[in-house]
């Protein structure tokens, strides 16, 4: 099989990434990231990890506006990601098959996103109430996604169902004791609690880059042509 042109390689490595949402946050190694992407991702990666550390507190101590400010992060979020997704897909040599699956989850996450943003913009009750309906159903079908795939994914998704299920029922429990709007007060918390969880493995994430980062470039390689350039083999000196 012919060798495949360099030019074809750096295509697929800088949209392949983006399409499929990899390089942005979905990779599963960082290892497999080329060092010059490492070094334009990873401090994007540590501002997100703190963002949503700083978005987590603040949300939890701020009773007037937490709400929105957890849907609002989230909306933006899910808005700045298919908006990337959507410019992945128009990139030229983006794979078909890759191309229309990041303008589907294109598509749907700056539809959803914009949704959570005007909800946000509503009201407080507005957006907890958001959060009361949309936690539980993330976590089933987050949960549900990861049950139909092997390994560690599999199990992280009988994880997800399990709290799925305990909140779910937290929630319920709560507003059939109490009243609703302090479930809506629950899942807010909830929320935040998940987003300050995600935040981790988003900053060793960012580490894992900067490692990848601080690699030294490999050496170019060069064609047989270019090795004999120089040398008797360019006068015939290897074929006598």
């Amino acid at each position: 099989m012919g060798a495949v042109p360099a030019e074809a390689v750096a295509r697929v490595g800088d949209t392949g990434p983006v399409a499929n949402g990899g390089t942005g946050i979905l990779t599963s190694s960082t290892d497999e990231v080329a060092p010059e992407v490492a070094r334009r991702t990873w401090p994007r990666w540590v501002a997100l990890g703190v963002a949503m550390l700083v978005v987590a507190v603040t949300a939890v101590l701020w009773d007037e506006a937490g709400a929105r400010l957890l849907l609002g992060a989230l909306g933006a979020f899910l808005v700045a990601r298919g908006v990337v997704l959507l410019r992945g897909a128009r990139t030229a040599g983006t794979p078909d098959e890759l191309a229309g699956r990041a303008r589907g989850l294109g598509t749907a996450a700056t539809v959803v996103g914009a949704a959570a943003l005007v909800v946000a913009l509503v009201s407080e009750a507005a957006a907890a109430t958001a959060l009361l309906v949309a936690i539980p159903l993330l976590l089933l079908v987050a949960g549900a996604v990861l049950l139909g795939r092997g390994g560690a994914a599999r199990r992280g998704g009988q994880a997800l169902l399990v709290w799925a299920v305990l909140v779910t029922g937290l929630l319920v429990a709560t507003g059939l004791g109490r009243d609703w709007e302090r479930a809506a007060d629950v899942a807010t918390v909830i929320t935040a609690l998940a987003v300050a969880v995600l935040a981790v493995p988003v900053l060793v994430g960012a580490s894992g880059l900067r490692a990848v980062a601080a690699r030294p470039a490999p050496a170019p390689t060069r064609s047989l042509s270019d090795a004999c350039a120089g040398c008797a083999c360019g006068a015939g000196g290897c074929g006598a």
